[in-house]
């Protein structure tokens, strides 16, 4: 069974329900309307008393999701500086009482790690490369995405990953707990179907149980708004940092974030 959607595919076979972002032509980068539909899908997902586990995904062999669609912000549809209809929908993700497994094709960067880290289970192609790009494009970010990675990673480590915007590979990322397992790309259906029959495999109910006891472990961090980054970026963000950083992007290049800092003064 297939329900109809613009930029997501969602498929049911048998018990397993497949959630693939369908935008590959754009590395599967999201807009809000992608957001929204994925929230439907996995809210469609999770009310299916036939679904026992939801796999997500991208489609292709390149991107699993590159997070938010940099063209469409350059384009001014994406709000001011990443309103919270963009944010990725990890409530819908924790709150989802079915177990959600992440078949991470390739690349998984921005929203697209948060996806990756917000699903039960992270299984992910050799290939696949992770990171926080936001600092390199300036895009703001406050909140659970943050929290959330501090507990799962460490301090020094979810700063790295947040301040910095470097690229790991999915070998590390296994390393740091943030991977279940790493495949071939040839191999990775296999090793996620494998996943699916062993969560089949367990008594329903208990899952449910023990997703909702995890979440609850992070229950605070779930409830976190957005007020650090609003309060702390200028009215004029937009306009210059932000600008200067989806330029970059968009033509290729490394951003020019110094001009946004004061000169240094002059030594004698």
């Amino acid at each position: 069974m297939a329900a109809a959607f613009e930029d997501i595919l969602y498929e049911i076979d048998g018990h397993i329900a497949t959630i693939t972002i369908n935008r590959p032509e754009k590395l599967n980068s999201c807009t809000p309307d992608t957001m929204r539909e994925i929230e439907t899908a996995l809210d469609m997902a999770g009310k299916d008393p036939v679904v026992g586990v939801i796999v997500f995904t991208g489609a292709g062999e390149k991107s699993f999701c590159a997070g938010a669609d940099v063209s469409k912000q350059r384009e001014g549809k994406m709000g001011h500086t990443g309103p919270r209809e963009f944010a990725p929908p990890y409530l819908t993700f924790s709150q989802c009482p079915k177990p959600i497994i992440a078949r991470v094709n390739g690349y998984a960067v921005g929203g697209g790690n948060h996806f990756a880290y917000f699903c039960d289970f992270t299984i992910a192609a050799d290939h696949a490369i992770f990171s926080q790009s936001e600092p390199r494009v300036a895009y703001p970010t406050s909140g659970p995405v943050i929290s959330y990675l501090v507990r799962v990673v460490g301090h020094k480590r979810a700063r790295e990953m947040w301040m910095l915007g470097r690229k790991y590979s999915a070998q590390q990322m296994y390393d740091w707990g943030l991977v279940n397992a790493v495949v071939p790309m040839a191999d990775l259906d296999a090793e996620v179907a494998k996943w699916c029959d062993e969560l089949l495999a367990v008594a329903p109910t208990c899952l449910k149980v023990y997703k909702a006891t995890f979440v609850q472990e992070f229950q605070d961090l779930l409830g976190q708004g957005d007020s650090l980054r609003r309060w702390i970026v200028p009215d004029n963000y937009r306009d210059t940092e932000q600008k200067e950083g989806t330029t970059a992007f968009l033509e290729k290049r490394k951003p020019d974030f110094s001009r946004f800092r004061a000169a240094p003064e002059q030594k004698d």
